[in-house]
């Protein structure tokens, strides 16, 4: 078996940077309207520390998986799956799911460790928790889910 060149791998990495950023824009817009504008209105209903700090990063979550998902199909692993059926689809995105899931609680861990330590508002905890959460999600993304099938 023979090594990933390492300029393969920047390039792979590169294209993996590009398109989440994408997903971590998504995720920053949904977050900042969730906690700025939906949530402010609803206070009274839901503890502010839980609607801001927890229900608005699941939504904005979710927003940013798919985004993500759809450039790690379509452009950053393009080619390496060949998913025919909607239903293997939808399976392949399941599991992306869980393992998004799996660095969204990674996430979350700093996202509400950097928020207690420092008092920063949420967006800039959130930004600096995707750099940690971020390595891991490709090296993830690159060994596991979408895992570049041996030549014969």
């Amino acid at each position: 078996m023979k090594k990933k060149r390492i300029s393969e791998l920047l390039q792979t990495f590169s294209k993996f940077f590009v398109s989440n950023l994408l997903g971590t824009l998504v995720d920053t817009l949904v977050l900042w309207v969730c906690a700025h504008l939906i949530f402010t209105e609803a206070r009274y209903l839901i503890s502010p520390y839980v609607s801001i700090n927890i229900i608005s990063p699941v939504i904005s979550f979710e927003f940013a998986v798919l985004t993500n998902y759809i450039c790690a199909y379509n452009l950053t692993w393009k080619g390496r799956l060949r998913l025919k059926s909607p239903g293997r689809i939808i399976l392949h995105f399941l599991k992306y799911n869980l393992t998004s899931t799996t660095i969204f609680l990674v996430k979350m861990a700093f996202l509400l460790l950097f928020q207690r330590i420092f008092g920063w508002d949420v967006v800039i905890c959130n930004l600096i928790a995707l750099i940690f959460s971020g390595s891991v999600n490709f090296a993830l993304g690159e060994w596991w889910l979408f895992k570049k099938k041996k030549q014969i």
